[in-house]
């Protein structure tokens, strides 16, 4: 391994975490770090980093498609009607992470992307509003790589003054890398290139 990157059996050099199961290769090559504009998807990467909190993504990772069947596809206007019946639905239901104050923190969430589609016009008008202005910044190396940043710092206040749960500064960072808002594979990665053509051919919502 070379300043964070790691080459698979399959020849291709990824970032350090993302080798070390096939979901994760599947994720990082494919997903991670490219621009979205999708406020469903949007809401379900906040979604499931709040049910990450003191857990490891892989665990969520291969939990996804369960949480997507639990909640409605993470459609964020179904969710937002969820009532204490379908919590106690979600509690007993064992292909999830059955934890009542992440759960509540999603519906009482979809309420507010409700109202965030309201006030801004969606979500991604929102969030793309907190991209860094160093858009083409250069690779970094492992170390270089942030916890969180002024801007996610700004995403999660302004969260929070909404009434938004679970979307403190470094998990709104880790939603911002994993949903392309900025671009963290590292140098040396062979996706890096990917995301960033990817990005550059991105209509920036509400630009």
């Amino acid at each position: 391994m070379t300043d964070g990157i790691v080459r698979g059996d399959d020849g291709v050099s990824r970032c350090w975490w993302a080798d070390s199961a096939p979901e994760y290769r599947d994720y990082h090559d494919r997903e991670w770090g490219f621009p979205v504009a999708d406020d469903i998807r949007l809401f379900e990467k906040l979604s499931l980093e709040g049910f990450q909190a003191g857990l490891s993504w892989l665990t969520i990772l291969r939990k996804r498609e369960n949480f997507r069947r639990a909640f409605a596809g993470f459609d964020f206007t179904v969710v937002s009607r969820f009532g204490e019946g379908d919590v106690a639905r979600l509690l007993n239901d064992a292909s999830i992470i059955r934890h009542r104050g992440k759960i509540e923190a999603v519906i009482n969430n979809a309420r507010r992307a409700v109202e965030l589609v309201d006030a801004e016009g969606s979500v991604a008008t929102y969030v793309w509003r907190f991209e860094p202005s160093s858009r083409g910044r250069r690779a970094l190396n492992r170390g270089e790589v942030p916890a969180q940043t002024p801007e996610s710092l700004a995403m999660a206040k302004d969260l929070k003054r909404r009434g938004w749960r679970f979307v403190g500064p470094t998990t709104v960072y880790a939603f911002m890398q994993a949903m392309g808002v900025v671009n963290d594979h590292l140098s040396g990665c062979s996706a890096r290139s990917h995301a960033t053509r990817a990005r550059r051919e991105f209509e920036v919502p509400g630009g």
